[in-house]
């Protein structure tokens, strides 16, 4: 990467002028029991690079490991708007799901063909995630391969589970129903029925994984820049410029890793849904209270129903904690006031007094919400969306497993690398068009309003 002294320029008129940036509500709590990091390298003056990656999540930390590995000779530029790990990836639950989870549907399988087709592809991100781990030296807190569980808090949840199972099987899928007794020894709670375990899974810790593979990369030779948003795109000389508020970086090709914000530049305007998630973490349990709660020391079980609420234990940094995490509002605009997390988290506070009635006291220390990005019909924003410029876009509410694929598999495709999986990923299509934002968002509040509602003892 070559630096220059900065020169202002017109900008031509097809400028992707990026007039507004999307929040990051509350404190992520996953975030802040880290060390703090040091400076950010912020980028200042002019660049050239030979890539380009817009965006330090999942994605576009993937898409940078996977181009330094298919082009070795080749510099990388990667900038993100905010600090790697304050953003929407560190504000994640921390479950990279390897098995059909369909967020925006009543159950979470499909067709048995399209939910194997899925899971090859979500188990590809799972094991590139894991090189990553390894590579990188991240401790197991990190990255964990250890499972998860879907708990189920009444007989509508049981039934759901059932269905799952009985899915699973179809699909040649391992997986082991647990009673209330089981998932009491589990979790320390009696608050469920019963639980629908299977192995696949990963849990990390997202804001520790993302930063310590940021570490990595920067270390292998990725030229990282934290807090520098772009605020212009433009195509110019068969290659790209991004523009920050203090520099500007050059470079013949561009993955635009950006999830929901895509539509920020321009693209797939009118087909991506902005949804908010909330989370709450709460301060260090004390030895007496780790005793009452008993159960195991790490475990996440997420809702048997698609919005019910997401349990997580972590033991590690910031030392025994619980999250929660339940309730999502429609945001059309990538905008929810500061004060949501707060008011949101009435409701973990709740789910976490149903769960855990032994843990009367213990305060929420940490309250955030993290940006999804849906789309009606459930395909992702992929490929060539103008010549050089490639999108790793809309991960339907799978940022950490599917934001890992799509990153890998952008490079690839942007590289020339053809495979059977970037073909079958590729084959899924784009999003579909969203009628006009007044009906829009009228039917994503009812339909999150009937879905919550719907959950009953689940949420």
């Amino acid at each position: 990467l070559s630096v220059r002294r900065r020169r202002r320029t017109e900008s031509p008129d097809d400028a992707m002028n990026v007039t507004r940036m999307p929040c990051d509500p509350g404190v992520t709590g996953w975030n802040a029991v880290l060390p703090a990091p040091g400076d950010p390298d912020t980028l200042r003056g002019d660049a050239t690079a030979d890539w380009l990656v817009i965006g330090g999540g999942f994605a576009g930390l993937a898409a940078a490991r996977r181009l330094a590995q298919l082009q070795p000779g080749d510099s990388v530029a990667l900038l993100e708007a905010g600090r790697i790990g304050e953003g929407p990836a560190g504000r994640n639950s921390g479950f990279m799901i390897d098995l059909p989870h369909d967020l925006s549907s009543g159950a979470y399988a499909g067709a048995v063909e399209a939910d194997l087709a899925q899971t090859r592809a979500n188990r590809a991100a799972i094991e590139f995630a894991s090189e990553m781990a390894q590579e990188f030296g991240l401790p197991e807190e990190a990255f964990r391969r250890s499972g998860k569980t879907n708990g189920a808090a009444g007989e509508r949840g049981m039934r759901h589970n059932l269905a799952y199972a009985e899915h699973l099987g179809r699909m040649g899928e391992a997986h082991e129903l647990l009673d209330a007794a089981q998932m009491r020894e589990l979790t320390g709670s009696g608050h469920y029925l019963g639980g629908l375990r299977t192995p696949g899974t990963a849990l990390i810790q997202p804001a520790m994984f993302v930063r310590g593979v940021a570490a990595g990369l920067k270390s292998a030779g990725v030229r990282l820049h934290e807090r520098s948003p772009v605020v212009e795109l433009v195509r110019r000389g068969g290659g790209w410029i991004a523009r920050t508020p203090d520099g500007s970086v050059s470079a013949p090709r561009a993955i635009l890793a950006v999830n929901g914000h895509a539509e920020s530049f321009g693209r797939f305007r009118g087909r991506l849904l902005h949804v908010f998630i909330y989370a709450s973490m709460t301060r260090a349990l004390d030895a007496g209270e780790i005793d009452r709660l008993g159960g195991a020391p790490r475990w996440g079980v997420t809702p048997s129903d698609p919005v019910g609420t997401t349990v997580r234990r972590i033991s590690g940094a910031g030392g025994d904690r619980l999250v929660v995490r339940n309730r999502a509002v429609h945001a059309p605009f990538l905008k929810v006031s500061p004060r949501s997390p707060a008011r949101m988290g009435r409701s973990h506070d709740k789910a976490l007094a149903a769960r855990f009635p032994a843990l009367g006291g213990v305060e929420m220390e940490f309250r955030w919400g993290g940006r999804l990005c849906l789309s009606r019909n459930g395909a992702p924003a992929l490929g060539e969306v103008e010549e050089g410029l490639f999108s790793a876009c809309c991960q339907n509410g799978l940022g950490a497993a599917r934001g890992t694929l799509h990153g890998m598999l952008m490079a690839e495709l942007a590289a020339g690398r053809r495979s059977d999986l970037l073909d079958r990923v590729m084959a899924q299509g784009g999003p579909s068009r969203l009628p006009p934002l007044p009906l829009t968002a009228l039917g994503a509040a009812a339909r999150i309003m009937w879905q919550e509602w719907r959950a009953g003892r689940e949420l």
